[in-house]
Formats: structure tokens, C-alpha cells, sequence
């Protein structure tokens, strides 16, 4: 989870400096700064400590309530995150000409074993009992539509879509489309 708070806070920094109009030179004159500096928070490559991050906030105009409010959102499942296709938040890794990365997923587990696979799912298959894993499951739905169903709510996903959750609580899932479905599976042991 602090991984994923340290991604928002650079990402909503970022974003509010470009709403508003605002250049890393003009912040960081703001914030009594180096450019560098907003330049690594927005960029992920380093966490500023608390009063340098609450200057930066107040630098674009901004409070801490309204600031923070609507990262609440990520965080209310704990066991179960989607993020939708075109959600994916595009990153620079590396200063390659056509090279283009986008964030899927950053989250904060213990592994130490990982299996990778692809899951094809003829029209209408589905999982009849609910099951468990000893592991973090991530989906990521290569074509086609899938229904999971984890503990009592039911996710509709569709090409692009990914999900993440803890596969301790009972999941099953369906093929709901009118073709055959094809999801890359990570499971984090």
C-alpha cells in the first residue's frame, strides 16, 4: 500500500502542476525547490519528506483535505483492485524512441514464487464452485468478457481490464461473452 500512495502523490502533484498551468521552474521557485526535485517526486524516483510535500501542495494552491480526498477511493478494497483499460498511467522507464510504458499495477506484497499463465475460456465455461488460493491473483483480461465473482460481489471485466485480489477469499469466474475469452494470470505466492 505505500507504494501505491507514493505513485498517487506523484501523479496528482503532476497533474495538478500541468491543470494549472504551472512549470517545474514556477513550482519550485514556489516551494523553495530544485526543479530536480518535482521532477523525481512526479516521476516516482523519490518520496519528499512530509514538509517538503506539504509546501509543494500549498505551492500549487492547494489544501491537503482536497488534495488527498479522492485517494481514499484506491484504498477501499483491500482485497480487490480493477483498473480499467485506458486507466493505465503512462510512465517514462527509459529515454528509448518508441518505447511507450503504462503502469498496470504497483502494489506492495511479500512474494517469493510467481507463475505466469494464459487461462482460455471456450464460450459459456465457467467455475460452478467458489474457490481459494494461497496466493495474490492478477488477471488481465487479453480478449473477451469474464464475470468474477469474489466473496459476494461480482466484477465485470473486458479486454484490457485488469484485476487484482487476494485469492484467500472465494472467487469463481465465468466467460459472459458471445466469443472465447483468453486472460493472462500472474499468481504472487
Amino acid at each position: 500500500m505505500q507504494e501505491d500512495l507514493i505513485l498517487l502523490i506523484g501523479e496528482k502533484l503532476k497533474s495538478k502542476r500541468t491543470q494549472k498551468n504551472i512549470t517545474l521552474e514556477e513550482l519550485a521557485n514556489r516551494a523553495g525547490v530544485t526543479k530536480g526535485l518535482i521532477s523525481q517526486v512526479e516521476n516516482n524516483r523519490t518520496v519528499p519528506s512530509l514538509p517538503v510535500l506539504f509546501n509543494l501542495i500549498h505551492s500549487l494552491g492547494d489544501d491537503l483535505k482536497s488534495f488527498f480526498e479522492d485517494m481514499h477511493e484506491h484504498f477501499v478494497n483491500g482485497h480487490v483492485l480493477i483498473v480499467r483499460k485506458g486507466e493505465e498511467k503512462p510512465f517514462e522507464k527509459e529515454p528509448v524512441k518508441g518505447f511507450s510504458y503504462k503502469r498496470i499495477l504497483t502494489k506492495s506484497i511479500v512474494a517469493q514464487a510467481i507463475d505466469i499463465a494464459v487461462l482460455d475460456l471456450k464460450k459459456g465455461a465457467a467455475r460452478k464452485q467458489m474457490i481459494q488460493t494461497d496466493a495474490f491473483e492478477c488477471k488481465y483480461i487479453l480478449k473477451g468478457s469474464v464475470e468474477y465473482q469474489i466473496e459476494r460481489e461480482k466484477f465485470t471485466l473486458h479486454e484490457g481490464d485488469t484485476l487484482f485480489f487476494d485469492g484467500r477469499a472465494k472467487h469463481r469466474l465465468r466467460n459472459i461473452g458471445s466469443a472465447e475469452a483468453s486472460i493472462l494470470v500472474a499468481y504472487l505466492f
